[in-house]
């Protein structure tokens, strides 16, 4: 269930603003997106699972919070963020 170096190092190469970078926003989200489609496919096989169920909720509310964050501050940045993880908006 829980990520690995190398998912979460592709996850975050994929919206890094520069070399270095592995914490703003958009690598966040990114990581965040990762976790949840795991979690996902977890609660899929494990329906009764609801202490996991939960941390899925959690993760989908702080996701919101980093994209809410973004649009507000960096609206360009959101769009690519949005269209490169293939989220809904």
């Amino acid at each position: 269930m829980a990520l690995t170096k190398r998912k979460k190092d592709i996850a975050i190469k994929k919206l890094q603003r520069h070399e270095n970078d592995t914490g703003s926003a958009e690598v966040q989200v990114s990581i965040l997106s990762k976790r949840i489609d795991e979690l996902t496919a977890h609660l899929k096989k494990n329906k009764k699972d609801k202490h996991s169920r939960r941390g899925l909720l959690k993760l989908v509310a702080k996701r919101r919070a980093h994209l809410k964050y973004l649009q507000r501050k960096n609206p360009e940045a959101y769009k690519k963020t949005i269209k490169t993880l293939g989220l809904k908006k």
